[in-house]
């Protein structure tokens, strides 16, 4: 899956620590070998911030990364209501 991280910059309005860390850690970039291009490489909670941020719904992501809108709402710093 390819994520434009071109929106990185701007500031959002989460504070839960792992979406600074998220975000941090997505600002990484990897030069490859030939050094032709630049690689980013997301974890799945990079990849899930950067969806959201890109104005994707929890369950629209939970479905296109194979993962529960549970983990999806974890990486994303939101308790769900029980």
């Amino acid at each position: 899956m390819s994520i434009s991280i071109s929106n990185l910059a701007s500031t959002s309005s989460f504070t839960a620590e792992n979406y600074s860390a998220n975000v941090a850690a997505a600002q990484q970039v990897q030069k490859t070998t030939d050094d032709s291009a630049a690689v980013v490489k997301l974890s799945e909670s990079q990849q899930v911030v950067q969806l959201h941020r890109q104005g994707h719904l929890a369950s629209q992501i939970a479905s296109d990364l194979s993962l529960t809108v549970d983990v999806v709402n974890s990486y994303l710093g939101i308790s769900s209501a029980k």
